[in-house]
């Protein structure tokens, strides 16, 4: 969808992969396919010093065809893809941030089916192709903000998750959605053992998960997800902390209560259900007024200040609306 009126959240429109290293989104089915992303975590470092380059390196250029450059993204400059590739949270494969990078080369995302269940009345499992093929690839660049106050900006590729879930009819009784990640720890060494109550459960309320801003999102940079960054499926919600993009996506499940998630679960005092950024609520070990933007110098660090809702206030704030956002964190 095209944005027809200038908001404040609009991101830079210029151009991160020229349309001509993509193939037909057929291949997207080929691309993902035994492919392993060999980027070691020592490139993180000349990554963050700015050396690297926008776009993937070449065995990933083909992957994508016809994708809708988005007016989403004005004023920002995306990170290089190494840094977004080699530094993020993916427990399933680590706690360390270039675990992901390092241990998921291996991880098999082909075939890929997600089963969906409860108030709908299109349920079963689909082949993950099926679902996004009557919809049209966008790139679209957002701020990604992680709770632990760093931040990129990146540009992905997918398709609206309301037209996803749309498919599936929901019925009345659907209040909330909620989404489940893989649980194979043979493929995913991080799930052996650990803390976290395996396997990965994020949720949002129904009207949330059909505003515009969110994403099924499959891919990153004109091409397909890499391994570590949730591949072949996750989402993308940028107005949201970013634990709330849950990766490797198998189930969607439409119900009538709040489902229970990973995080909220976990640590409720720390990490609540909606998880929107907000610079006036702060963790408890941390302020969330401020953040780290990536890339940035190691001994000077690009430290901005947060925005409410990461700047998306004009999409979602309604969304929200006479809620005390202190107390529904």
């Amino acid at each position: 969808m095209l944005i027809k009126n200038k908001k404040r959240s609009d991101c830079s429109e210029a151009e991160v992969t020229p349309e001509s290293i993509y193939l037909n989104r057929r291949q997207f089915m080929k691309a993902s396919g035994g492919i392993a992303l060999g980027v070691s975590a020592s490139n993180v470092f000349a990554a963050l010093q700015g050396g690297n380059s926008l776009r993937p390196p070449a065995p990933l250029k083909e992957a994508f065809a016809q994708i809708i450059q988005t007016s989403y993204g004005k004023s920002e400059t995306p990170a290089p893809y190494d840094v977004a590739t080699t530094y993020n949270n993916f427990y399933e494969f680590g706690y360390g941030k270039g675990d992901p990078a390092e241990r998921a080369g291996n991880f098999n995302t082909r075939p890929w089916t997600i089963t969906v269940e409860g108030e709908a009345e299109n349920t079963g499992t689909f082949d993950l192709d099926d679902i996004i093929k009557t919809s049209a690839l966008e790139e679209r660049i957002y701020r990604h903000r992680c709770v632990e106050a760093w931040s990129m900006v990146i540009p992905w590729v997918g398709v609206s998750l309301s037209d996803v879930l749309k498919r599936f009819k929901p019925t009345s009784k659907a209040k909330y959605v909620y989404f489940e990640t893989l649980y194979d720890p043979k493929q995913m060494p991080g799930q052996n053992g650990g803390s976290l109550d395996w396997p990965y459960r994020e949720g949002l309320r129904i009207d949330e998960a059909m505003n515009s801003l969110a994403m099924f999102t499959v891919g990153m940079y004109g091409s397909i997800l890499p391994n570590q960054n949730g591949a072949p499926v996750r989402l993308v919600l940028p107005w949201k902390y970013g634990f709330k993009g849950i990766k490797s996506i198998v189930k969607i499940r439409f119900v009538e209560s709040m489902p229970l998630t990973t995080w909220s679960s976990l640590a409720p005092s720390e990490y609540g259900f909606y998880a929107n950024v907000n610079p006036n609520v702060d963790h408890p070990r941390w302020s969330q007024g401020q953040e780290r933007r990536l890339p940035g110098g190691l001994l000077f660090p690009n430290v901005i200040d947060t925005q409410m809702f990461n700047g998306y206030q004009d999409e979602v704030a309604d969304l929200y609306s006479g809620m005390d956002l202190k107390r529904f964190f």
